[in-house]
C-alpha cells in the first residue's frame, strides 16, 4: 500500500477562511480529497469530527501535514497525545515541509519547544482577551447583552399579548423577532411588574 499524506486545516471562527490553508496544504503534496477540516473551535479543543476523522484516515508509513503546530494543538499536553498517537501507528508529522521524526531525541526536542511556544501563545491571546473586556467593562462599553425590543416596546407587547388577541407567531411578526424573543420579553416585564408591585406594597 502507498503512503499517503493526510492533511489537516483548522479555524477558531466560523467567519475566517480554510482557503489560505488548503492550498498551502496542497503545496504541501497533499491531495484536496485527504483535507480533513475543522472550522469555529479553537485548537485547545481537542474534541474536534475533523481533526478525529483526519487521524483516523492515517496508516502505518503515511504522513500527517498541517501547515502550523498552533493548527493541530494549542497546548502541550495535547500535542504530546496527538504525536504519540501517531508515533505508535508510525505515521510521520509534517509541519509546514519540515518533517519531524518524534523517535529522534532533537527531533523530540525541537517539537516540545514548538509546542511550548503554541500554548504560550494560546495563554497571551486569552490574557489580552481578559485584559480587553476588563477595559472595555471599564468603559461601560461592555454591557451585556441588550434587549432587541426597546423599553416601550416591550410594554405595548405586554398590552397586546394581555388582551389575548394575537398569537405569539402573529406577535413576532408584527415586532418582526422570534417567538422566544415574544416569550423573554412577556417574562420580563412580568418579571418587572411583580417587582414594582412588591416595592408599592411594602412603601406603603
Amino acid at each position: 500500500m502507498n503512503a499517503l499524506m493526510i492533511g489537516y486545516a483548522r479555524v477558531s471562527t466560523n467567519d475566517q477562511d480554510l482557503t489560505i490553508q488548503k492550498q498551502a496544504l496542497e503545496q504541501l503534496g497533499v491531495h484536496p480529497d485527504r483535507i480533513y477540516t475543522d472550522r469555529g473551535l479553537t485548537g485547545t479543543n481537542r474534541d474536534r469530527p475533523g481533526l478525529r476523522e483526519a487521524l483516523a484516515a492515517c496508516r502505518d508509513g503515511d504522513t500527517f501535514v498541517v501547515t502550523k503546530l498552533d493548527r493541530l494543538a494549542r497546548s502541550l499536553r495535547d500535542a504530546r497525545d496527538i504525536v504519540d498517537e501517531l508515533t505508535e501507528r508510525h505515521v510521520s508529522l509534517n509541519l509546514g515541509g519540515s518533517v519531524h521524526d518524534p523517535n529522534d531525541p532533537v527531533g523530540r526536542l525541537l517539537f516540545n519547544v514548538l509546542a511550548i511556544v503554541a500554548e504560550f501563545e494560546s495563554d497571551l491571546i486569552r490574557a489580552r482577551t481578559r485584559e480587553g473586556m476588563q477595559l472595555a467593562k471599564a468603559k461601560g462599553r461592555l454591557r451585556g447583552r441588550q434587549p432587541k425590543l426597546s423599553g416601550p416596546q416591550q410594554q405595548l407587547l405586554a398590552e397586546v399579548y394581555a388582551q389575548r388577541t394575537r398569537t405569539t407567531t402573529e406577535l413576532a411578526a408584527m415586532f418582526n423577532v422570534s417567538r422566544a424573543t415574544i416569550y423573554r420579553s412577556i417574562r420580563r416585564t412580568a418579571i418587572a411588574d411583580e417587582a414594582n408591585e412588591f416595592t408599592r406594597s411594602t412603601s406603603g
